[in-house]
């Protein structure tokens, strides 16, 4: 028996909040990247991870989020849970190796490339594998065509944003970046999600695991409030939290030591004066 499927059952609440989400982790995420450049590399795996962590429980909440809309007429549906935690574990692992490789190599050519599929493949599986975890009494089928869409949208939408996160420095600039990776990311949700059919079994038997109620509710809680805390860093950007920037090389040159030379960001540089070297003063 096909199963009649809502994917708004709280009509547009479900798919706003869950853009918003996409764009929070978004944004967070690409500062992250961006702020890895500009400081020492000893600082750059944490910002990487940080901007890991941030864009994987974005695109995870997002997806959780949608699914509270989502439901089945002729069926209730249940959560397998350690299926739910594996899919935030693979969106942020993922997630993690592509933007390291963008972190490390650049933005650019083959780097690019590997970087945002592997990112892309990220998200696409943390969908379908979010996805394997709903339990009902029947199966989920999928339109072949629609999934290769739907990953397609996931691997251009990620190269886009890993660009995005090495070419755009200005603030404003990162969180338009984000408001058009979180549109990709709910259109590879929503594309995705069209693929799908319910054929039900009609046996009555219980579907196993967690009520989407009593299991989504709690596993948000964690990541909504990394995000909004995060959130709150970034739109502030404290110089406390940046750590510390990258000393730019300096021009080996007589008499000038190259450990006196420091220059700080956002002020013009002086040329340094040693005692006894220089134009004498008119008297």
């Amino acid at each position: 028996m096909q199963g009649t499927v809502d994917d708004f059952s709280y009509g547009l609440v479900t798919p706003l909040v869950a853009y918003l989400m996409a764009c929070l982790g978004g944004a967070l995420g690409l500062r992250c990247t961006t702020r890895s450049l500009l400081v020492t590399r000893s600082w750059r795996p944490g910002w990487l991870a940080l901007g890991s962590a941030a864009i994987g429980s974005g695109i995870w909440t997002m997806h959780f989020v949608a699914m509270m809309g989502f439901t089945v007429e002729e069926a209730p549906i249940h959560y397998d849970k350690p299926m739910t935690y594996a899919s935030l574990g693979v969106a942020i692992l993922m997630v993690g190796i592509g933007i390291f490789i963008v972190g490390y190599r650049g933005a650019k050519g083959t780097a690019l490339f590997t970087g945002g599929t592997i990112t892309g493949l990220g998200i696409a599986s943390m969908h379908y594998l979010g996805m394997a975890g709903m339990q009902l009494d029947g199966e989920f089928r999928y339109n072949t065509a629609t999934v290769a869409a739907s990953v397609v949208i996931a691997m251009a939408a990620a190269t886009a944003a890993l660009w995005a996160a090495c070419q755009i420095k200005g603030f404003l600039w990162s969180v338009g970046a984000s408001l058009v990776m979180g549109l990709a990311v709910s259109g590879m949700h929503y594309t995705g999600m069209a693929a799908l059919s319910v054929h039900l079994h009609g046996t009555g038997a219980p579907a196993t695991g967690e009520s989407p109620a009593t299991l989504l509710a709690p596993m948000l809680l964690g990541p909504l409030a990394f995000l909004f805390l995060a959130g709150v860093v970034v739109i502030f950007d404290p110089l406390m939290v940046m750590g510390r920037v990258a000393v730019p090389a300096v021009e080996d040159k007589p008499g000038v030591p190259a450990d006196q030379v420091v220059h700080h960001p956002g002020r013009p540089r002086r040329p340094l004066r040693v005692r006894g070297v220089g134009t004498p003063q008119n008297r």
